[in-house]
């Protein structure tokens, strides 16, 4: 498979996990505004690392 396949697919896999945790998991609404920031927060930065815009550049 090609990248950009894979990280389409992780994607979705990770949207549509964070969907069925926020639509049937019962938790307090702010505990799942954590949880989603986290977890935006998360794809971001491994994002940002897989088009190699963050490597974590070392000296």
């Amino acid at each position: 498979m090609t990248p950009l396949i894979t990280v389409i697919i992780t994607l979705v896999i990770v949207g549509l996990i964070l969907w069925l945790i926020n639509s049937y998991v019962p938790m307090a609404s702010s505990i799942k505004s954590i949880l989603n920031i986290v977890v935006v927060i998360a794809v971001i930065i491994w994002l940002l690392r897989v088009f190699g815009v963050w490597g974590g550049a070392t000296l």
